[in-house]
């Protein structure tokens, strides 16, 4: 397995981000242009029934990134993996049940952090102890994404609040259909953004996040074997087949070889000389819908971030349950006892009237 570390940078930016005031603010949120908020959302939602929530949340992400960086991409990919499937309501977090496997099992979720999924339910705890059960696990994750980006050198944006938690997960068939996969080309990518009120902006902003975090060998050596994909910088071929020298190999290797622990715009840098890893990304650089934005935001970091947390912003939107809809989850991996009980006498009803 590669193993790749900048430790002292990130510990650097942490140190010089978060000295004097604790947990200051490392860009200044005015900055930037947010998208129109979904009917129930707000950005100060939990002003009085949870008033410490966002400190408790970057505080606890604060001390567990100095231990595993790594951590902050992960909770960035839950965020994605969460609302494109079902829209953002927590439905990934739910363990699978009678009815059926849960979105964690389909095969683009396997490689989702178990540590993501503790580092939620141990936040939420803090929150409960704090404020009592008023904060949704969608919401948690929501923020978590956010500190995960700005902990790491990126834009440090507001986030939406109010959202509810899911009362079901969505089905494999569902989960496939809306991850695509990373051998996918900008066409798919966008065949499947564009159902969920996305376009190409947002699919090249997005895809920035791949700036931080691993990526298993078997996501992109289709790219390497047999025969090795002309569009990528044959060096940076020659470097992954040592990291990955077969198909089926188990190892992983960085997302960025630039700057792999610090959120930036070096991830188009790469594609820009070849060095994306998936199809997913190169391709980014070679369609000529997607490389104009690409090479813009390679030579212009602030005009990524800005264009990043429209994009979040706009994602961490979709499909959202507010107001009566949904539920509050006590337990961010199952539903509520009383809603798994109203649920399924639904079933029966609908069953009842049926027969009859």
């Amino acid at each position: 397995m590669a193993i790749y570390t900048s430790s002292l940078s990130i510990t650097l930016f942490i140190a010089t981000s978060l000295a004097g005031v604790p947990f200051s603010l490392a860009i200044n949120t005015d900055s930037f242009t947010y998208p129109p908020l979904e009917t129930g959302l707000s950005f100060n939602y939990y002003e009085s029934s949870c008033p410490q929530l966002e400190w408790i949340v970057r505080h606890y992400l604060w001390s567990s990134f100095k231990s595993d960086i790594g951590l902050a991409a992960g909770l960035l990919r839950l965020h994605f993996h969460d609302c494109f499937v079902q829209g953002c309501d927590a439905s990934v977090l739910l363990d699978g049940s009678a009815s059926g496997p849960s979105e964690q099992q389909a095969p683009p979720n396997l490689t989702l952090r178990p540590a993501a999924f503790k580092a939620i339910n141990d936040i939420r705890a803090l929150i409960d102890k704090a404020c009592g059960v008023v904060v949704s696990c969608a919401d948690v994750v929501a923020l978590a994404a956010r500190d995960s980006v700005a902990l790491s050198g990126g834009p440090n944006y507001r986030v939406p609040l109010g959202r509810r938690d899911g009362l079901n997960f969505a089905s494999q068939q569902a989960t496939l259909a809306n991850l695509p996969a990373p051998t996918s080309d900008v066409s798919k990518l966008l065949s499947v953004l564009n159902k969920l009120g996305l376009d190409a902006n947002d699919l090249v902003a997005l895809s920035g996040g791949h700036t931080i975090g691993l990526a298993h060998c078997t996501s992109f050596t289709n790219r390497l074997y047999p025969t090795q994909d002309s569009t990528m910088n044959q060096f940076f071929a020659g470097e992954l087949k040592l990291t990955c020298p077969e198909s089926d190999t188990v190892n992983t290797t960085i997302n960025d070889i630039r700057t792999p622990n610090t959120f930036d715009n070096m991830y188009y840098v790469d594609l820009v000389n070849r060095e994306g890893l998936f199809t997913s990304d190169q391709d980014l650089y070679t369609d000529s819908r997607t490389k104009p934005i690409v090479s813009a935001f390679a030579i212009n970091q602030q005009l990524f971030f800005q264009k990043f947390v429209y994009s979040i912003v706009k994602m961490g939107q979709l499909s959202v349950l507010t107001g009566n809809d949904g539920e509050i989850r006590a337990n961010c991996s199952a539903q509520n006892p009383s809603s798994m009980d109203f649920l399924q006498q639904v079933i029966i009803n609908n069953n009842d009237s049926q027969v009859s």
